[in-house]
This record gives structure tokens, sequence and C-alpha cells, in this order.
């Protein structure tokens, strides 16, 4: 089981549970809005299930995003049981926070999430964090998620994906990837003995990822939970920040792009989302959760990436 980001875009890259889990309705459908820095912190922000070492970094690169973004960002408008949900026997908690750009923004949406289950073998914890900019700008969107299923590994998802084919647009290549040295960061990573390349199964999620995408398992080994503590913390800590803070410095910024372009990249970034969506959440999710939860969490992600409602009904 994912969170609910990735599910949308790149779940094949996650474990699967050998059994599906049950969720209950919330009560509630009360709207929670989360403006400023006052207001309370929406679920989805204190990862609560994640181990510290991975939680503090998943909270530092939420809060160097969200500091960059600044006033680009519109107040959460996510219903109160997609903010937060848990089954009725509580072997199952998931937080979903979706925040909209504002009109002269670049920022399409960033979509925070994060899931706690209990799975045969132990525990399955994800957050993730996914910036989705607009057609204002044909810059990268920003990827980064945990996938954890032991105390002592961790599968990381990091990367700007790209909105241009890199083949057809050298330029595009160029200006993004090369003279950003962000492979420089992934070679880094690649050093330790303890990183291995971590290859999804789907040929359709290898086909979008980018050419410096970090996809990684981090397995320390057993009873080495220290280690991977101290490589989240050191050389880990400073990657994920450095390629977040590259990201912020060249992908949030207004392109002069013509008609032809923006149409182009909105039939890029639709088809994307609409097929991620048709062979993953509408599958899986009814499986997982109950077919109310399904239906509340498949609306929320349709609104945000634009993707028609079909008004189908799980059962």
């Amino acid at each position: 089981m994912s969170s609910l980001a990735v599910r949308c875009l790149l779940s094949p890259l996650l474990p699967r549970s050998g059994s599906a889990v049950a969720v209950a309705s919330c009560k509630s459908r009360s709207i929670r809005v989360h403006a400023s820095m006052n207001s309370p912190p929406p679920p989805v922000a204190e990862f609560p299930y994640l181990p510290p070492a991975q939680r503090d970094l998943m909270v530092e690169v939420l809060s160097i995003v969200e500091t960059g973004l600044g006033p680009q960002l519109l107040p959460s408008t996510v219903p109160s049981d997609v903010l937060s949900y848990q089954n009725p026997s509580g072997s199952a908690h998931g937080a979903l926070d979706i925040r909209y750009g504002g009109r002269d923004s670049t920022v399409d949406f960033i979509l925070e999430s994060w899931l706690h289950c209990q799975i045969p073998t132990g525990a399955l914890n994800i957050a993730t964090l996914f910036v989705s900019l607009n057609s204002s700008t044909d810059a990268p969107h920003l990827l980064m998620e945990f996938i954890q299923g032991s105390p002592t590994s961790l599968v990381l998802l990091l990367d700007l994906i790209p909105r241009k084919d890199v083949v057809l647009h050298p330029d595009y290549l160029d200006e993004f990837y090369h003279q950003t040295d962000l492979d420089k960061q992934r070679q880094v990573l690649a050093k330790l003995p303890q990183v291995q390349p971590y290859m999804s199964p789907s040929l359709y999620v290898r086909s979008i990822l980018s050419p410096t995408a970090i996809v990684v398992n981090i397995n320390c080994g057993d009873g080495e939970q220290t280690m991977l503590e101290e490589i989240i913390r050191g050389k880990l800590n400073m990657i994920c920040k450095e390629i977040v803070q590259i990201w912020l410095r060249l992908c949030v910024k207004t392109k002069l792009l013509s008609e032809v372009d923006q149409d182009i990249l909105v039939k890029r970034d639709s088809l994307i989302k609409s097929k991620a969506i048709e062979i993953d959440l509408e599958v899986n999710l009814p499986r997982m959760f109950t077919p109310e939860i399904a239906s509340r969490v498949v609306r929320e992600i349709k609104e945000a990436y634009k993707v028609q409602d079909s008004g189908k009904k799980f059962v």
C-alpha cells in the first residue's frame, strides 16, 4: 500500500500488502483550512509513524519548500475525513493534504501524504511530497518519497520529473539536469556500500523519471538501525536538501512559453496523471479501503490533477 501521492504517479515502486485493509468512514465532513504558520499543522505535516531521523528530514524539507514558495500557496480546503483517516481496528492510518498555487504562481499544487499500516512482515510507513507545476513554466515537478517496511532499510525516491522529452529537447536536459550537477548528488549516495539501485517493475514508471533520478534501496542489514539513522542524518540529509534547493532556485520562475508549448505541457501532464489514476487508484484503493473512502480520496486527487470525474462507483 503506498502513499496517496505516489499511488497516483509511481505506484509500481511500492511493495504490496498480502491483504486488503478496511477503512471506516470518518463522521466529520468539516473543512479544515490552514492558511498561516499560526494555524494548527494538518495531520500530514506531523508524519507521526516515521522513525525520528526520517520524520525530521521530511519535516525540514517540507518547511524549506513551503518557505520557498511562501505566499504562492493558498490555504488548504481538503475535507477533514481526507486530511486524516484510519480503519476500525487502528492498524492502518493515513493523511493527505493538497494546497493549490495562487493565480500568478507557477505552482499548480503541492501534495503531502503519509501512510502507516500493519502488514504480515511488520509495519509499512510511507511519506511523500509532490509539487506539481503549471503551464506557466516547463520546469520539472518535484517528488520526494520514503518507503520503509523495515527498521534497517529504506527505499528513497527523489526526482525532478521532466516535462519534456530530454532526447528531443537537449537544451532542457542541459538546463535542468546537466548544469545543475544533479547527477553528482546521486553519485555521492551511490558510493555508500549500503545503497543499491531500486528498479521499478513498471516500464511506464521508468519512462517518466529523469536520467538523474535517485531511486535506491538503503539496506543496512539486520540490527543496524543506528547505521541507517546515521546515513539519513548525514549524507541523505545533505543530498535531499541540496536537490530541493536547486529545484526552488530554477523551477518556480515563470517562463515565456508559446501557446503551443503550453498546450503540449498540459497534455503531457494530463496523460501521465490520468493513466496513473486509471491503472492504479481506481483499481487498488477500493481493495485497500472501503468504497466510500476510495471515492473521497480519488475525488480529491482528480480535482488536483484536473482529471474529469467519471462518476464511477466503487464496490
